[in-house]
């Protein structure tokens, strides 16, 4: 299988936009996506403050209110060169006019909201595999999403699932995202949701996958659609299945408690990283960097 030679940019989020802003929940005047540490770091990762990068609300069902954020926010790194595509079906995702959008720009960034809106819109369409082949193909090319639109880039992807419930069997849904990255799956505002659960069960019942749960205000940045390093102020948890000993999830009935014995877990701040198919912890994972943490697991 080829590697990638672009990069993602996944991203916790800090508000769901197109739910907490239509529950009024929201201060319209916030920024209120993430820190513009993790925004600056996109924009020089898309060759700095004259890049093209486009920006797609699908997600969303507020998407012109998120588009205008965006380009606020943007805006305030001196960034002149923006676009929003507000993509809202199949249709729109076959318009030629977008997809030649996307063969011409910097880096593509996907807004928060339902990530079912991704993958149901953009599945096996020309725009998909558009952004896939440029990915693929052109070091120079980001794709980056924050809360939905990071969670959408997994092949494996939750869609659904109460984190109070997360601990009964057939309480987490799942569904095939964009296929971006393979062999893992991606949660976001993981640590202020509470939803260690939800990604342990989805982990648990896909063990070849490894568990990426995204605290708000951090990402990770991944390159080689394998070395992973965490970006922005929180905490990045890598849970990882491939050492399962026990686990009862197959035998059960939907709504029981399930069962785990020997999950792995790391926890990476700013600096850390990880490498997926060697199953590694990086104690640092910038350019340059490849520090691995020898844990020897019985």
């Amino acid at each position: 299988m080829s590697i990638p030679k672009g990069k993602l940019i996944a991203i916790g989020g800090a508000e769901d936009k197109g739910t907490d802003l239509e529950a009024g929940e929201f201060q319209r005047n916030n920024l209120n996506f993430f820190e513009l540490g993790i925004l600056r770091r996109i924009v020089e990762e898309a060759g700095g403050p004259t890049a093209r990068i486009e920006v797609v609300t699908t997600a969303s069902t507020i998407p012109y209110e998120v588009g205008n954020n965006y380009l606020d926010a943007f805006g305030k790194m001196g960034c002149t060169n923006i676009g929003v595509l507000h993509i809202r079906n199949r249709a729109d995702a076959v318009n030629e006019a977008y997809i030649d959008t996307i063969r011409s720009c910097d880096a593509v960034m996907f807004s928060g909201g339902n990530q079912m809106r991704l993958s149901a819109t953009f599945g096996g369409t020309t725009f998909l595999k558009t952004l896939v082949q440029r990915y693929y193909n052109e070091p120079a090319f980001i794709i980056a999403g924050t809360s939905a639109g990071a969670m959408a880039m997994s092949n494996t992807m939750i869609y659904e699932g109460n984190a109070t419930r997360a601990h009964l069997k057939g309480e987490v849904k799942m569904t095939t995202g964009l296929a971006l990255m393979d062999n893992v799956i991606i949660d976001s505002h993981f640590e202020k949701r509470g939803r260690f659960g939800r990604l342990a069960q989805a982990v648990a019942g896909n063990p070849g996958c490894i568990g990426i749960g995204l605290g708000e205000d951090t990402g990770m940045l991944v390159t080689a659609g394998n070395k992973m390093e965490a970006i922005g102020s929180g905490l990045v948890i890598i849970i990882d299945g491939h050492h399962i000993k026990h686990s009862n999830i197959a035998d059960i009935p939907d709504g029981n408690p399930i069962s785990i014995e020997n999950l792995v877990v790391h926890f990476c701040e700013k600096g850390n990283g990880y490498l997926v198919n060697e199953r590694q912890f990086l104690m640092e994972a910038a350019d340059g960097a490849l520090i691995p943490k020898q844990v020897d697991v019985q």
